[in-house]
């Protein structure tokens, strides 16, 4: 198989990247709230102290560079509607890899107890509990190494 880049570069509408920076801002609160948060991932409440971690699993730095990729790996994937696999190595990217795949609902559908909702969000966030992501427990598809499904899928 082989794959041939565009002749000419493609030109975004506004709303295009509109979506691309929305997805993008989206990926990369998510991922600070499980790195940062323990309680109260959504802010549904003014953020307290003992909303944050005591110990933080994951670092910062990773999040908005994988972010910044995966948004524009899955605009490329839909657009020339390509099958994909996107492999992200082991290390401190996990809240991204995570972000992404939720976001974009490759989770789900591994996953279909992980829902695409502010509820399903709370519960697989790391909210500092036996069982959840943050903790490298036994979430589906999180072996505490990044071990995700795929995040590009070809949607």
């Amino acid at each position: 198989m082989s794959v041939t880049a565009a002749s000419t570069p493609v030109d975004l509408s506004e709303d295009e990247l509109g979506a691309l920076d929305a997805h993008w801002r989206a990926a990369n609160y998510l991922a600070a709230g499980q790195i940062y948060l323990m309680g109260n991932p959504l802010l549904r409440e003014p953020l307290r102290s003992e909303h944050s971690k005591p110990r933080l699993l994951g670092h910062w730095g990773t999040s908005p560079g994988l972010n910044l990729v995966h948004t524009h790996l899955n605009r490329v994937i839909r657009q020339r509607d390509l099958e994909a696999v996107c492999v992200w190595g082991p290390g401190h990217g996990g809240p991204a890899v995570l972000a992404n795949s939720w976001l974009e609902g490759s989770y789900t559908e591994t996953y279909p107890d992980i829902t695409r909702t502010p509820k399903a969000w709370r519960s697989c966030s790391g909210r500092g509990a036996p069982g959840q992501v943050g903790h490298r427990a036994n979430c589906p598809g999180f072996s505490g190494r990044a071990a995700f499904p795929s995040p590009a899928a070809g949607r």
